[in-house]
């Protein structure tokens, strides 16, 4: 059968004001009819470039040359207009700032319904009823009403598919839809466009990082590195045998969830101590009578999925958050309550790595600046002795003192992270607290960020939270691990007991959720389950 989108000697310039710079070069592939077609690589390889191209969603300093062609027929400016939403549909990675605030989600489907169909706005809202209904969101009528806020991260990216198939189009790209999601629910969503393809035909080019969903729902994978195309292949081909150095390195970067022996190891005093922990939002209960220990040099990691309650543990934790009941005891004292003028002193114990280093850093600071502030603040160095010590840390997470008048978004996100882990570490803590540190990177970068960890903690032995929905990553960093669900700790234990022989339904569950870069062992697992 012939391609339903095919793109020929594709090529991508941006101009900008050092010159002319290609995102794509030569690239060549089409997609077939009812065909789930990964596209991979790492940030800057030209993937989501190429897919853009394919709606005209690039900016107007890119220049684009090559193919595109629809059904055989080549697309041109003109055709954009009348294809995009209704032939060809797009779902992109982060629904909160694809969908508009300002405007319920009834609203959106409506306006996206009626901007392509000649149809009445009751019809139209009839037709968005049977869309929620369609991607699995409960009580469809009544969330017509709900704003995007008002709706977790997996039902807004279900949002976001419904959207896209409001016109039923021939082809859906999704770009990275699964990356921000947690294991049950980005499950969930592999699950509808599973479903989507073999209910309605629908082709989806599938644009992606994470080679354990590639597992999950390809049936082909293209390769691209640098701009270009460096392999194509079946699913099970490229994983059993790939071809191209690139693909086996990309390959190898990828965590698996292969369960050792545990570790034994004596009890310790504890540098951490969580009794009974207690957090109200409003009339909602978000953590229920948390209790856990973390020992000197021990990586404790804290897994669930959102809203679980683990990053409102963490904050507490930090004393960002003052819980209702219960202890936060640090190194022997109970830091739960005290004070902001005796809590400062204390700080300085705990470091803090956030999830998405972009918002995190300051925009206005450079990076050396970032890395020195947690330094001036507590009075821990100043001039040369203060710009030593920065360049001892720049070198420390292996970024080199010849980047520190950088701005973050000079940076890569991989390297932002790792400014993120140097001023986390300035003031030497005892205690690290890593929310969700690599889940938005890709698996080469998270790979190098994660053995950067590795080797920091095992030369400066700080204890740390780890908090996270990568099973995988939790299996390769820590000791023991502390499982929430609701608000509660479900189950608590050597990795290897929790990972390997869990005991709650709900770890069960977690464990049975997340993808394996193994095409042949995912089917099995979905075949059994």
């Amino acid at each position: 059968m012939s391609d339903v989108l095919s793109f020929t000697d594709l090529r991508v310039r941006f101009r900008t004001e050092d010159g002319t710079a290609e995102a794509v070069r030569g690239v060549t592939f089409g997609v077939a009819p009812g065909e789930i077609l990964a596209v991979v690589g790492e940030s800057g390889s030209g993937k989501s470039v190429t897919a853009m191209s394919a709606l005209g969603l690039l900016p107007r300093t890119a220049e684009v040359t090559g193919r595109i062609e629809l059904d055989g027929a080549e697309l041109s400016e003109q055709d954009l207009r009348r294809v995009r939403g209704k032939d060809i549909a797009m779902i992109f990675q982060e629904p909160m700032t694809s969908l508009n605030p300002v405007f319920t989600i009834g609203w959106q489907l409506v306006e996206a319904i009626r901007l392509h169909r000649d149809t009445s706005a009751a019809a139209a809202r009839e037709r968005a009823v049977e869309l929620l209904d369609l991607v699995g969101i409960p009580e469809p009528r009544r969330r017509l009403k709900h704003y995007p806020h008002q709706l977790s991260g997996g039902q807004r990216q279900r949002v976001m598919i419904a959207m896209a198939l409001a016109c039923e189009p021939k082809v859906l790209i999704a770009d990275e839809p699964t990356t921000a999601l947690d294991v049950t629910v980005q499950a969930e969503i592999l699950a509808l466009l599973r479903d989507l393809r073999d209910r309605l035909g629908t082709t989806i080019l599938l644009i992606t990082h994470d080679m354990g969903v590639v597992a999950d729902l390809a049936d082909r994978v293209v390769v691209m590195y640098r701009g270009e195309v460096v392999e194509q292949a079946a699913v099970d081909d490229l994983f059993r045998a790939p071809q191209h150095e690139y693909t086996e390195a990309l390959l190898a970067a990828v965590p698996r969830l292969e369960i050792g022996e545990g570790e034994e190891s004596e009890p310790a005093e504890p540098v951490l101590a969580v009794e009974d922990l207690v957090v109200n939002y409003g009339n909602q209960r978000a953590v229920d009578g948390v209790s856990l220990r973390i020992d000197r040099g021990e990586v404790l990691a804290l897994v669930g999925e959102s809203g679980s309650g683990k990053s409102t543990v963490g904050k507490c934790v930090a004393r960002l958050l003052t819980p209702a009941e219960g202890r936060v005891v640090l190194n022997g004292q109970d830091i739960s309550r005290l004070p902001a003028r005796r809590l400062r002193p204390l700080r300085r114990n705990i470091g803090i790595v956030f999830q998405d280093p972009g918002s995190s850093l300051d925009p206005r600071m450079s990076i050396a600046d970032s890395i020195a502030e947690p330094l001036r603040l507590h009075r821990i160095a100043r001039g040369r002795e203060l710009d030593k010590r920065v360049d001892e840390l720049l070198d420390a997470v292996e970024l080199g003192a010849s980047r520190r008048q950088r701005y973050p978004h000079e940076l890569s996100g991989g390297q932002r992270q790792r400014v993120s882990i140097a001023r986390a570490l300035a003031l030497e803590p005892e205690l690290l607290i890593a929310d969700e540190p690599t889940s938005a990177l890709d698996v080469s970068v998270q790979d190098a960020v994660l053995e950067l960890f590795q080797s920091l903690q095992a030369r400066l032995n700080f204890s740390c939270l780890f908090i996270s929905h990568d099973l995988a990553v939790v299996n390769l960093l820590a000791r023991r691990v502390a499982v929430m669900h609701r608000g509660r700790i479900v189950e608590q234990g050597d990795r290897a007991q929790v990972l390997g022989d869990p005991q709650h339904e709900y770890t069960q569950r977690l464990l049975a959720a997340a993808p394996v870069p193994d095409p042949a062992r995912q089917r099995e697992r979905r075949l059994a389950g």
